[in-house]
């Protein structure tokens, strides 16, 4: 008799688009770009709604603490998956952090717990940061065509192959990754224990970076409710649902006030300030070795 026919994943998928992920890229462009500072907790609240990542987080982060160092040491790594010469080392570094990461102990995660290099899990926040920079376009600049959109899914696709995991969860096309988003907004995410604790926040106990402490204890509870606004604000009506987040109207008025707010005042921010540190030394040390080849 035949072999029956394999029904396992294919975790190489030669089948995903890909364009490539370098200077002149839309990624390249764009995620790095600094405004996407004011996102990254709305990409952290999206994130901590997966069961998986919120147990995670909860044994074996100090994110409650000091959230905003634990975003400092992830997000360096992550653009330096996009940016570094050793793009593809730089991946596989942070996959293999993300090893001993896991639990067989029941828990919110599920009665079998959770493993961080689970693919769906893994590949979940990689979503994010993808659709976080469709969001931000929208925002803060020119909202990306769909032929845009379709090159950024193209080249999301070359970017989280850099991790070194399976593709198997990787959506087939950028209409597939939209319902993709909308299943995992209306069936997987869960008001969790860490993204409540998130959007309930009204402190932030340690300084970032070198703030004096003194600056900090004055600035701090106004950064906490900032923090927190735009955080809600930024959120996909379904996702504030889930977590029980009000938002009326007048909030509504006040976010768009922000947002334009952050697009008058763009033009006027010194463009070395305009570029994260990690993408900025990338364009620069792009720019250097054209520069040394138009020369040769």
């Amino acid at each position: 008799m035949p072999a029956a026919p394999c029904s396992r994943p294919n975790h190489v998928r030669p089948d995903l688009p890909s364009a490539p992920l370098g200077p002149g890229s839309l990624t390249w462009r764009s995620f790095g770009d600094s405004r996407h500072l004011l996102l990254t907790g709305r990409a952290g609240v999206l994130q901590t709604m997966h069961p998986a990542i919120s147990q995670a987080l909860l044994d074996h982060s100090d994110y409650f603490d000091d959230p905003i160092d634990r975003i400092a040491r992830s997000s360096g790594p992550i653009l330096g998956v996009v940016y570094d010469d050793t793009a593809d080392d730089t991946g596989h570094s942070v996959r293999d952090w993300h090893r001993k990461i896991r639990s067989d102990q029941p828990s919110e995660a599920g009665p079998k717990g959770y493993r961080a290099l689970d693919p769906e899990v893994f590949y979940w926040a990689h979503a994010t940061f993808f659709e976080s920079i469709i969001v931000g376009r929208a925002l803060f600049g020119d909202p990306m065509t769909q032929a845009e959109q379709e090159q950024l899914f193209a080249e999301h696709v070359t970017w989280y192959r850099r991790y070194g995991m399976s593709m198997a969860p990787v959506p087939e096309s950028l209409d597939a990754f939209w319902e993709y988003w909308d299943h995992m907004l209306s069936d997987v995410l869960q008001a969790t224990t860490v993204a409540v604790g998130a959007m309930q926040r009204t402190k932030m106990p340690k300084a970032p970076l070198r703030i004096p402490t003194a600056a900090w204890t004055l600035t701090e509870p106004g950064f906490a409710y900032a923090a927190g606004f735009v955080t809600r604000g930024g959120l996909p009506p379904k996702a504030r649902e889930t977590l029980g987040v009000g938002w009326t109207a007048a909030d509504q008025v006040a976010y768009a006030g922000v947002v334009r707010a952050i697009r008058t005042a763009w033009p006027l921010v010194p463009p070395r300030l305009r570029l994260l540190p990690r993408a900025r030394e990338a364009v620069a040390r792009a720019e250097a070795q054209a520069t040394t080849r138009v020369a040769a």
